[in-house]
Order: C-alpha cells, then sequence, then structure tokens
C-alpha cells in the first residue's frame, strides 16, 4: 500500500469500526477493548470488515448468483486494496474501507489471508458437505484460521511456530463452532461433520441428530469434540509467542470456546439439545475479570521496561 490514509479520516472510520464491534458482537467486544492501541482499532477494522462479508452471504431475499456475485466483487476490492493500490474515490467515504485500508498499511496484512477468508465464505453459500476430515480442516482453516494468522500479525509475534499455532487454534476453534451449531445446522439441512466418520460410526446425519442409538452417537461425538481438544492442545504455546500485551484478548477468546468444549466432552448429547450450549453468565464474568487481571500485569510490565533507568 502507498501509505496510510489521511489520520482524522482514519480515526474517523476507525471509531466507526468499533461502534459496528460494539453493536454486533458485544462479548467479542469487550475482549478486544483490552487490547492495547492501535492493535485494538486494527482488531475493531477487521472485525467490521467481516461482519461486511458475513452480511453478503446471510442476507435474505436474494438469490444465491446474486450474494455469490456481491462476494465476488467484495473479494476483487480486498484484493484491490491490500495489494497496494489507492483506496477507490467512491469508498474513500465508506468507514469499513478506510479503516481497513489504514490497518492494512500499518500491519502489512496479508491479502492471502483474506482470500481465504472469501473463499470460505464463498464454500459455506454453496454448502457442499466433507467426505474426510482432511476436506474439513481445509474449511476450518479458510473460515478460521485465516482470521488467527490476520490477529497474530496485528498483535505481533517473536517465534515463526506461531504461524502453525495459529493455524491450529484457528481449527480448535472452528471445530467447537461445528459441535455447538449441530442441531441448528441439521435442522437447516446443512452438515459439516465428515460423512466417511459418520458411516464408519454407523450413522446418519438425521439419526445423529434424533439420537437414535445413544452409545454410538455418544462415541462419534466425543470423538469429535477430543479432536478439537487436541487442536487447543497442539497450539497451547501460542500465547507465549505473541506480544505480552495482546495475550489477555487471546486468552479469553480461548477460555470461552475451550469452555463450550468441555461442556461437549461432558455431555455429548448436549450437542442435539434445544437449547443452546452456552457458558454461564457467571462463567463469562470469571474469564473477563481474569483477562482483565492480565491485562493490568501487561500494562505493569510495559510500564516498567519503558520507564528510563535513573542509574
Amino acid at each position: 500500500m502507498s501509505g496510510l490514509v489521511d489520520p482524522s479520516q482514519a480515526a474517523v472510520a476507525l471509531a466507526e469500526c468499533e461502534r459496528i464491534t460494539r453493536a454486533r458482537a458485544r462479548n467479542f467486544y469487550y475482549g478486544l477493548k483490552l487490547t492495547p492501541q492501535p492493535q485494538r482499532s486494527a482488531m475493531f477494522a477487521v472485525y467490521a470488515w467481516m461482519r461486511m462479508a458475513d452480511d453478503l452471504v446471510d442476507a435474505e431475499g436474494i438469490a444465491g448468483d446474486e450474494r455469490r456475485r456481491r462476494v465476488e466483487e467484495l473479494k476483487r476490492r480486498t484484493e484491490a486494496l491490500l495489494s497496494g493500490e489507492p483506496l477507490p474515490q467512491e469508498f474513500r467515504h465508506e468507514a469499513v474501507w478506510v479503516a481497513m485500508a489504514d490497518t492494512a498499511a500499518r500491519f502489512r496484512l496479508r491479502a492471502e489471508h483474506f482470500e481465504g477468508m472469501i473463499e470460505g465464505q464463498l464454500e459455506d453459500l454453496e454448502h457442499r458437505e466433507y467426505d474426510t476430515f482432511e476436506e474439513l480442516h481445509g474449511f476450518c482453516y479458510r473460515v478460521a484460521s485465516t482470521v488467527g494468522l490476520v490477529c497474530i500479525d496485528i498483535w505481533g509475534h517473536h517465534d515463526a511456530r506461531a504461524r502453525e499455532l495459529a493455524i491450529d487454534r484457528g481449527v480448535a476453534f472452528q471445530l467447537t463452532n461445528i459441535l455447538r451449531d449441530v442441531r441448528e445446522d441439521l435442522d437447516r439441512g446443512r452438515v459439516y461433520l465428515p460423512k466417511a466418520e459418520l458411516t464408519e460410526a454407523g450413522l446418519t446425519a438425521d439419526a445423529l441428530r434424533r439420537w437414535e442409538d445413544p452409545a454410538r452417537c455418544h462415541a462419534f461425538v466425543l470423538r469429535q469434540a477430543q479432536r478439537a481438544e487436541h487442536y487447543y492442545r497442539r497450539s497451547a504455546a501460542l500465547e507465549s509467542m505473541i506480544t505480552p500485551s495482546c495475550v489477555p484478548t487471546l486468552w479469553a477468546m480461548s477460555r470461552i470456546y475451550h469452555g463450550l468444549l468441555e461442556k461437549i466432552l461432558a455431555r455429548p448429547k448436549a450437542i442435539v439439545g434445544e437449547r443452546r450450549i452456552r457458558l454461564s453468565s457467571l462463567h463469562k464474568a470469571a474469564i473477563a475479570l481474569k483477562a482483565r487481571r492480565l491485562a493490568s500485569i501487561a500494562r505493569e510490565s510495559s510500564a516498567v521496561v519503558a520507564r528510563p533507568s535513573t542509574t
């Protein structure tokens, strides 16, 4: 990119992205508030861009072909912005694009990650089923790991292995999402779980939804949940590799997602229950309290390091 956008214009646009995040993702917003500036505003900009992409895919009353055309147009605009082209005149008054132009230049964001996110959106729009876990892993990479890679580029990291672990953490998050949303997805005719593994377990998606064979259903869901747990464990060192002041946000997000997985591991049948799997308000409050404490410690440590020596 040729340079940052006008600072005053960027400030207004970034503030609007914060408003969008606060309005559309309340819990996520408070987690991001733990991130120091300028990373915090960058995360708001990326979230607002992702929300814009999600809205294009989820738009009701619009034919699939038209939604695909709009997402393809988003892809072209994003690729142009991240390749260094000046922001087109018609987008210079659109907050999300102005904020993204500023963020992409400031943090040298990689076009390939946003392209992956959009490919994941297009894939989900068509929703093809996945025969194997290898195929599902590719989808998880596109819709979740790419987000993790953007995050660590914004937060900063000091170990090349952070990229591999961010990919694994993204897979863990998405596998957790898939398990949490099984009932809702099956009711909409969507199956994300590997079909070959369902068949191997002697099940169909419909049989799983009705929990027809409790022993087989329990074993199958437990296997899927244990796989997600494996990816959390593989990425356990990620927090030690990113900028310390940004760790509280990652820690809080991970504890929330892992908390959902723990509920599934404890009671696999919950995935087809009538009530969506959630953390209690008390549980979330405890996570938030510890995350704020970690953020406070990180700020104090940064202040000590920055303080000039008096000797």
